[in-house]
Parts: structure tokens; C-alpha cells; sequence
């Protein structure tokens, strides 16, 4: 017979960030951004978490340098990448207080999601 542990506001504040970050990357990655929209899109993607359950603040940051080696010659804009990004997220769901970070790894070469901090309000 297994037992069932109750869920925390720790566990539901962890799951909600993963979930947030998650939608993000896949939400906005593809974008077509430049450097005249970029601070643009840095404050949508922001805006856009922002407003769902349990966001007490967000920052997105994309890396210019970046945006510059990749921009088409032709066309002059590239598409948001993952490893462009840098996003810090905090959360707080009841009592729990999370800060989840999305930023490129180079050792793996991914965009990498994780949890930075979490406490209780007490």
C-alpha cells in the first residue's frame, strides 16, 4: 500500500514556475526580433508572464550580440533563439517564495531552466 503525501504551497510554487518558464520559451522562441524591436519584445514576453498566477516579478533580457551575428543581411531581423534569453522569474504561491532563472548553459549548450531559490514566508 503506497501513502499519499500532501501537496505544499512549496510544490505548487515549484510547478508554477517550471510551468511559466516553460510557456515562455516555447510562446516566444521563432520570434522575428532586431535590434529597434528588441527592448520591445523584452518588455512584451515580460508583460505577458507577468500578468498569470502567481508572478510577483519577472525580468527577460536578450543578448544583442547575439541578435547582431545573427541578423540576415537581407531582411535585417533573426528569430528569438533560447539561448538568447536570460529571464529571472519570482513566484509566490501562499507562503512559497520561488526565484527560477532560463539561461543559456554554453558547458551544455541549452537554454537551461532552474530553480535558484526557494523559501517560506513566514
Amino acid at each position: 500500500m503506497s501513502t499519499v503525501n500532501s501537496i505544499t504551497e512549496r510544490d505548487n510554487a515549484l510547478f508554477e514556475a517550471g510551468i511559466k518558464l516553460g510557456a515562455l520559451y516555447h510562446q516566444f522562441t521563432g520570434s522575428p526580433v532586431n535590434l529597434k524591436t528588441v527592448q520591445s519584445l523584452e518588455k512584451a514576453i515580460a508583460e505577458s508572464i507577468s500578468v498569470q498566477p502567481f508572478v510577483e516579478n519577472i525580468s527577460v533580457r536578450i543578448d544583442r550580440d547575439l541578435i547582431r551575428a545573427r541578423l540576415n543581411n537581407e531582411f535585417g531581423y533573426c528569430e528569438l533563439e533560447g539561448r538568447m534569453l536570460d529571464v529571472v522569474l519570482n513566484m509566490r504561491y501562499g507562503n512559497a517564495m520561488v526565484k527560477a532563472t532560463m539561461r543559456f548553459n554554453r558547458e551544455l549548450d541549452y537554454p537551461l531552466m532552474k530553480i535558484e531559490e526557494i523559501s517560506d514566508i513566514v
